[in-house]
């Protein structure tokens, strides 16, 4: 685990980027509240929206990511209205609650924007039972979340807009499908299942911090697509929490909500949440709970017993979660997997023509706007895969093959980053076996992806040219992969 978010590959520097302008967009946000003469109350509010104007924008471009952090208080407000005005209402409000679970959900089916408004909005309502808002503090929380988003998009857009240097990286698509054959839908359903059982016995443990089970519920879900990878993000999201709350025994509690070794913590935490987000989502959810053990801090309430409460309440919502994805319309981890790898293959591909290209003087050809999308699609392999090499796991095979094409999508994606590099220096030349070389790549990925038979040929040795040398890494990976793709016959990589 510490490797994995310490040695992980960060190209650009993009993560840590990501991760320095969110603590300057949200210190800067908090300051305007202070400033305008907010209450602690309103301060918070306002921090957590300039958090998930930062975090939850990832629209492809530029353009896109601002014109959905301008709709996230169209948004916002109204549940938040409608969270304060059902405050004294508890049934209406549990009722209502549990519709922008759905709905958040559901809006995902338009990609990064529905995403993104409907993890706002479902933050919004939890926010508010977070901090118990009544309708007499809604003008001052309006403000708050105004100026915040507001702040944070003049950080992200105006003082600290790295993207704009960057080529726009695609989003990989979800699986269509209409009805219940949409993952979308299936999911919608199966969260607001497991939130409703969270929030039922949420309230029998505790009838003040109830909403901790909910919103465990509600993030076990996101970014998930399988059965499979939901049951391990529960998993890792009370692990996550178990530490922090362990971390927070230890150097949270003390401080008793001191104002200035606080607000160093709450930085360090944003930072940490950011920064491990793409890698980890154990260490997310260890910083995550750090920096609600320090609001709660704040707020004066924080004790030992809250933190047993926040662990049982976690592990409530996770039960409600993994209820949720065996029992209501699941979404078995082999319908996702190898469409995934397949996508990821034929990325490789592209990635190594733009390269060529590019070494052959096509001054047109990108090869780094490749890169990220294969990133990308790396990613949504390792989430998928991610059940299967779980330590837990009792199918040692799959386990093993699992790994093993891993490692050769990551031998790939190495040595199509060292390619990218090669290609992008202007004193190297074209060689004529590059043509060559490329076309057996093709080859390997047409026999490896759906459909395809054809034999993946072991390649020579290497030669001494640096381009060559990457595309022979290529060629010995794509040999490699056939075996663990292959077997058994039929099955695919996680079998039926």
């Amino acid at each position: 685990m510490l490797k994995r978010v310490f040695m992980a590959p960060d190209p650009g520097r993009l993560r840590l980027r990501f991760a320095a302008r969110a603590v300057l967009g949200i210190g800067l946000a908090v300051m305007v509240c202070g400033l305008a003469g907010h209450s602690l109350v309103g301060a918070v509010t306002g921090g957590l929206a300039a958090l998930l104007t930062l975090f939850t924008v990832t629209d492809a471009t530029v353009r896109g990511q601002a014109v959905t952090t301008a709709l996230l208080p169209a948004v916002g407000l109204p549940v938040l209205a409608a969270a304060a005005g059902l405050h004294d209402h508890p049934v209406a409000r549990d009722l209502a609650f549990l519709a922008v679970v759905g709905a958040g959900v559901y809006a995902r089916r338009w990609g990064p924007r529905g995403h993104s408004l409907g993890v706002f909005a479902f933050m919004t309502f939890f926010v508010a039972q977070f901090l118990h808002a009544t309708p007499g503090q809604l003008p001052e929380l309006y403000a708050a979340v105004l100026l915040t988003v507001l702040t944070a998009a003049a950080v992200r857009f105006g003082l600290w807009c790295y993207e704009r240097r960057l080529p726009p990286a695609p989003v990989p698509a979800a699986p269509g499908g209409g009805g219940l054959a949409r993952v979308t839908t299936r999911q919608a359903i199966q969260a607001t299942a497991g939130s409703a059982f969270a929030l039922v016995v949420g309230q029998l443990v505790s009838g003040q911090r109830w909403y901790w089970a909910v919103g465990a519920t509600w993030w076990i879900f996101v970014n998930t697509a399988s059965r499979g990878e939901t049951l391990v993000r529960g998993f890792r999201r009370v692990l996550g929490t178990f530490i922090g709350i362990a971390l927070g025994l230890l150097v949270v509690l003390p401080l008793h909500g001191a104002p200035l070794p606080t607000a160093v913590l709450v930085a360090a935490s944003v930072f940490g949440i950011f920064y491990t987000a793409a890698v980890s989502y154990t260490w997310m959810m260890l910083w995550v709970t750090l920096l609600a053990e320090l609001l709660y801090g704040l707020l004066g309430v924080l004790s030992p017993g809250l933190l047993a409460l926040r662990l049982t309440e976690t592990g409530v919502g996770a039960v409600g979660a993994v209820l949720a994805v065996l029992l209501v319309l699941p979404v078995t981890t082999h319908t996702t997997t190898d469409a995934w790898i397949q996508r990821a293959l034929r990325c490789v591909h592209t990635c190594t023509a733009e390269a060529a290209a590019r070494l052959a003087g096509d001054g047109t050809a990108d090869p780094a706007l490749r890169v990220a999308e294969l990133e990308r699609l790396l990613g949504r392999v390792r989430l998928s895969v991610a059940p299967l090499v779980h330590p837990l796991n009792p199918m040692l095979g799959r386990k093993r093959r699992a790994r093993r094409v891993l490692a050769l999508l990551d031998d790939c994606a190495r040595e199509i980053r060292g390619l990218v590099v090669v290609a992008a220096d202007p004193e190297a030349s074209h060689d004529a076996r590059l043509a060559a070389a490329c076309w057996r790549v093709e080859a390997a990925v047409e026999a490896l992806t759906e459909g395809g038979t054809g034999h993946v040929t072991q390649p020579a040795e290497p030669p001494a040219e640096p381009a060559l040398a990457h595309l022979h890494g290529l060629e010995r990976a794509l040999s490699d992969l056939a075996e663990p793709l292959r077997t058994p016959p039929g099955a695919g990589l996680v079998g039926a």
